[in-house]
């Protein structure tokens, strides 16, 4: 099923609008699986702000159709879609329709994913214990006799939303990569020992890819070098942002999700509380209050891909400060394997 694999990289799904049909489809390219996020890829629709779920369906067709075409059969195709979306069966509906080849799914327990997805889509959870790697298989197993296809590892030192409590990130007590990985690979030697393990997270080089492959890992998953090329779907500032920021720019917030994030110190984080009033509510996700969330996330990454850094949320692992310039995905891919 990993045929057109040749490189065992998945280039991580970034939202808003940071891995669209370009980014994934250059990945592609190069024999990885380029991701679109389906987080309102829709966002430069006209009618996003009055029908954002339509919108986003209908952008989801058009990148996946970008991607195909740059990628020219290379490579494989994935949507990464959150869990806690409010339209989440819609988006992957919308997924199905587009005929990708895989749908990643995280942000939550994706429980009921295989419910509306057919055998020849592969389907993968993103877990960060294996605790909720073994939940997702025995449930997936009980109600619709199927099993992960792969399932993707993210580890604490990953950018964006994560699924680790705040103090721990914050104290740096969380599990290793390696600990996770070996959890993983236990339970689901219970189950199919054959799946095969993608890591995310802190993963920069060929060093790092190479470790954690002879650990027991088919590949692994890299978001934030993504964004640091000439294919990223984001605005040059929010790249400039990336690769000029320092150690100390990197910080843990609080995300209206209710999952932490690592995101760079942008004015905007340092006075989100009342700096931005949730004035029009796309009703994205379920566990966002807009009477009390003190900030609307969906616009503040939409300001940040759109270039206005200064009053945006830009997600970013722990090793964004080691990137220093601007490559193209083929340089990139041909670095780290």
């Amino acid at each position: 099923m990993f045929e057109p694999l040749i490189k065992p990289i998945i280039q991580g799904g970034m939202g808003i609008g940071i891995s669209l049909g370009n980014l994934a489809g250059a990945v592609m390219a190069e024999g990885g699986m380029g991701v679109i996020s389906a987080a309102h890829p829709g966002y430069r629709e006209p009618d996003f702000w009055q029908n954002s779920c339509e919108a986003n369906c209908r952008a989801l067709q058009k990148e996946v159709q970008k991607a195909r075409v740059r990628s020219q059969g290379k490579g494989l195709l994935a949507i990464n879609i959150m869990s806690i979306s409010t339209d989440y069966v819609k988006y992957v509906k919308a997924s199905v329709k587009a005929k990708v080849d895989a749908i990643i799914s995280g942000a939550g327990l994706p429980l009921s994913l295989p419910k509306w997805v057919p055998h020849d889509i592969l389907l993968a959870p993103i877990v960060s214990s294996g605790k909720a790697c073994d939940l997702i298989c025995k449930v997936w197993e009980k109600r619709y006799h199927r099993l992960p296809d792969f399932v993707v590892i993210e580890g604490y030192q990953a950018g964006g939303h994560l699924g680790f409590d705040q103090e721990d990130l914050q104290a740096d007590t969380c599990p290793s990569n390696v600990k996770i990985l070996q959890d993983v690979l236990t339970v689901l030697g219970t189950y199919d020992d054959t799946i095969p393990v993608f890591v995310a997270g802190g993963i920069y080089d060929r060093d790092d890819i190479e470790a954690i492959r002879k650990q027991g890992a088919y590949g692994v998953q890299l978001g934030t070098r993504f964004i640091a090329t000439y294919e990223c779907d984001a605005h040059i500032r929010f790249k400039q942002a990336v690769i000029q920021c320092k150690k100390a720019d990197i910080r843990i917030i609080k995300s209206p999700t209710g999952f932490p994030g690592r995101a760079l110190n942008t004015p905007f984080v340092q006075n989100h509380t009342g700096y931005m009033s949730v004035t029009h509510c796309l009703h994205c996700l379920r566990s966002c209050d807009p009477q009390h969330t003190p900030y609307c996330i969906s616009r503040a990454l939409i300001n940040a891909v759109k270039g206005d850094i200064e009053h945006g949320v830009v997600f970013v692992s722990a090793q964004a400060d080691r990137i220093d310039h601007i490559v193209s995905v083929h340089e990139l891919m041909e670095e780290l394997l």
